[in-house]
């Protein structure tokens, strides 16, 4: 079984909890908008990092990454890019199984034709009131399968507690 990792947005910053949610990954996906090299140097310390290019990554080190990537685990095709928006291919005639995106800051996984769409929210900054999350694919004998956890983050000194934090949910 495949465990892959799938992270975008950082924006510069590393959470500890992003890391703890992807330590039992053996490869992470990281879906643009970095914001530097030391995010991917945090992340390949627990596995072999994938990245592209987001919109805002845009220093000389953002610039030399690709604007997408197309990677094969357990002969699952797995195609990675930043805005689905610039998707530029159909993946069911290409033979590609998951498109993982970011961009938007909100998480999602779905379903049309044989393709799984996976956006694993962002793992950076806040964006207004959306999660701070991670995805986890599971390539098990062909089978496919995702799942988005929810960074629990310590709250913040005199804002109340989101209804999700305050009842505990971790992954949706």
């Amino acid at each position: 079984m495949s465990r892959i990792g799938i992270i975008s947005d950082t924006h510069g910053l590393v959470r500890p909890q992003a890391l703890c949610a992807l330590a039992s990954c053996m490869r992470i996906l990281h879906a643009g908008d970095i914001g530097g090299g030391a995010i991917l140097a945090a992340l390949s310390a627990i596995a072999p990092v994938t990245a592209v290019r987001g919109n805002n990554d845009i220093d000389a080190w953002g610039t030399g990454l690709p604007a997408c990537d197309t990677v094969t685990f357990d002969g699952v095709r797995i195609h990675l890019l930043h805005d689905i928006a610039d998707l530029a291919f159909d993946p069911v005639t290409t033979g590609v199984r998951v498109v993982i995106s970011g961009h938007s800051h909100k998480p999602a996984i779905g379903g049309h034709r044989s393709v799984l769409y996976i956006n694993p929210g962002s793992a950076g900054p806040r964006r207004f009131r959306l999660p701070i999350s991670v995805a986890i694919l599971e390539i098990n004998g062909g089978k496919v399968t995702a799942r988005l956890v929810e960074l629990t983050l310590p709250p913040i000194a005199g804002q109340r507690p989101t209804r999700r934090q305050a009842a505990g949910t971790r992954s949706a």
